[in-house]
């Protein structure tokens, strides 16, 4: 029996944990109490207590794209578990319907301004908007906060001709969004297949080889599979840490040989069916990208794939002659079922949503979801997501100040967790943030990395001092002079210069946002402008900083905003801005 003074005792059967108890480990523990009012064995996941405002924040803040008063209450008023459930029951929000409305009107804009409707087509902008608009108003917010997530693992990027596939590009997304809830084997496969995917690293009309006219299959995604989607560059223990041999050497996943062979299971991929509807020419291999449908699956053109035996890793071989398809399908699941896959995906999603800096017991407790959800299932993603969002890493408050915890947040995290903490509105309910200046200025929009290796490493360390305590922080390597005062300028004029609502609204203006700081403007009282300058601050620490700002950048705000010097009506925007300046806000723990 383990006894925890709190009028609660605990007794532990079955399964005992020898690291913790609760955050999901409560398998075998019976609560008993002589209260009535006794919560149950949910207490150990955080779902049968009492959930606060500020805890509620905070979770959000690593489960979504960003969060306002609403949803931090609603979280808090039906608890964890019942939220969880909530999120993966509702329909998926597409990215390819939400342009298809955009597609119409932006088509009628062109016609209205006299454009020639033939140079008219669907590109990167397209998806632009319809990614902001998703990210400030679909309910599905825990979906896309994976999928944003994913993108950034099994990268494509509009930093190519991509960009001018707008419909692809949703698609693409819509896969990501798709599989957030689903088998990362599933996801592994679909992403193989996307003609987005074909194009960006070069296995769509890719032929088997003809030494006779040098041709020889492409090796970029046969490489990239292995080394950005599934198991890494390095043998892994569960922990994430790398193996090494007798020498104390790295030990390398595959080497030019293996790509090879991996090379010839990506041939004879091409053309579903073309962009057009109703064209009459059958679809072909070799058929041009750009005349294609980009949202259809690639198809297996028998007759170009490399039908020979496929020796892959560890002993593995396709046997030959068989449907090139079959061939496909057995390497995912070759590779899916290698035991670096749940350590290195894992661990790059705790980075994405919780800390730079996981330890290797947290990797190891996720690389164990992912190999077994509980019913003998590996890689369900929802019980991953929900693993490494529950985890006391994420969860217990005694992590929060430790040294090695938090991570820098996203500058497109910062956008939309602004726009959405307080309640921006268009005139015409779109959220059209084409992201051009936003991407000019911090060096990130979704989908435009400027390689296939995302826009940050997951092994980048800022410094020797990040170095010297072997600590990473990926987003740094995006954050330097010019971006940061990038940001600076961004926020001010967001905040302090009102420059959104100075802007003549329109659709098709992403300028045109009014947010509303009702909420702050309640908190104003003339007859008493300091203390209504703190909880201004106090608002703003439990919505945008989740409880974690410091009592230091607390005064120094305070002391900006003094009545003396600033008019009421600005000390809000003054506030909002050095609140989203400051260390507090920036590094989330």
């Amino acid at each position: 029996m383990l006894t925890i003074l709190l009028g609660f005792s605990f007794s532990l059967s079955a399964q005992v944990y020898n690291d913790y108890i609760g955050a999901g480990h409560k398998e075998g523990v019976v609560i008993s109490s002589s209260s009535a009012d006794s919560p149950n064995a949910s207490t150990l996941d955080g779902s049968g207590v009492g959930l606060d405002f500020v805890n509620a924040s905070r979770f959000l803040s690593q489960a979504t794209l960003g969060s306002n008063l609403e949803d931090i209450r609603h979280l808090e008023s039906i608890g964890i578990d019942a939220w969880f459930e909530e999120q993966f029951n509702l329909p998926m929000t597409s990215y390819v319907e939400t342009m298809e409305p955009i597609d119409g009107i932006y088509y009628d804009y062109y016609i209205d301004l006299g454009e020639d409707p033939e140079e008219y087509y669907v590109n990167t902008l397209h998806f632009r908007f319809a990614w902001s608009h998703i990210a400030q108003t679909a309910p599905d917010i825990l979906r896309h906060r994976i999928a944003l997530a994913l993108s950034e693992i099994l990268v494509i990027s509009t930093q190519s001709d991509l960009s001018l596939r707008g419909y692809g590009l949703g698609s693409y997304y819509d896969v990501l969004a798709e599989h957030s809830f689903g088998n990362y084997k599933d996801l592994l496969l679909d992403v193989s297949l996307h003609p987005m995917m074909g194009f960006y690293l070069s296995h769509f009309n890719n032929p088997k080889a003809v030494p006779a006219q040098n041709i020889e299959p492409d090796e970029n995604y046969a490489r990239e599979i292995m080394q950005l989607f599934s198991i890494g560059l390095y043998e892994l223990n569960p922990d994430g840490t790398r193996q090494t041999d007798a020498n104390g050497n790295f030990i390398p996943t595959y080497d030019n040989d293996d790509i090879q062979e991996f090379a010839k299971v990506f041939t004879g991929l091409g053309m579903t069916d073309w962009f057009e509807p109703g064209v009459q020419i059958s679809p072909f291999f070799g058929a041009n990208f750009f005349f294609i449908n980009p949202t259809e699956p690639m198809t297996m053109y028998q007759s170009f794939h490399d039908t020979g035996v496929k020796n892959l890793l560890n002993g593995y071989s396709i046997p030959a002659n068989q449907p090139g398809m079959q061939d496909i399908e057995m390497a995912v699941e070759h590779l899916f079922n290698h035991p670096n896959v749940g350590p290195f995906i894992g661990k790059q999603l705790i980075q994405r949503l919780v800390k730079s800096n996981p330890t290797p017991e947290y990797v190891e407790r996720i690389t164990n979801v992912f190999n077994n959800n509980g019913s003998g299932v590996r890689g369900d993603m929802k019980a991953v997501v929900e693993a490494i969002l529950m985890d006391e890493e994420a969860r217990d408050c005694e992590w929060i100040n430790h040294p090695t915890n938090g991570r820098l947040k996203e500058p497109i995290q910062r956008y939309t967790q602004y726009v959405k903490a307080f309640d921006a509105e268009t005139p015409s309910g779109w959220f059209w943030n084409q992201g051009f200046a936003f991407d000019y200025l911090m060096n990130q929009f979704p989908m435009h990395a400027p390689t296939v290796f995302n826009f940050f490493l997951p092994d980048y360390e800022p410094n020797s001092d990040f170095a010297n305590e072997s600590l990473v922080g990926p987003e740094f390597q995006i954050f330097n002079s010019s971006t940061s005062a990038g940001y600076f300028n961004w926020i001010y004029y967001m905040t302090v210069a009102n420059y959104n609502n100075e802007i003549p609204n329109n659709e098709f203006n992403q300028l045109g946002i009014a947010e509303d700081y009702t909420a702050l403007v309640n908190l104003l009282d003339l007859e008493d402008m300091e203390t209504d300058v703190e909880s201004i601050v106090d608002y703003l620490d439990l919505v945008l900083v989740h409880g974690n700002m410091s009592q230091e950048t607390k005064d120094s705000i305070i002391a900006a905003c003094d009545p003396l010097f600033v008019a009421p009506e600005f000390q809000i925007r003054l506030a909002l801005y050095l609140t989203m300046i400051s260390p507090d806000y920036a590094i989330m723990k």
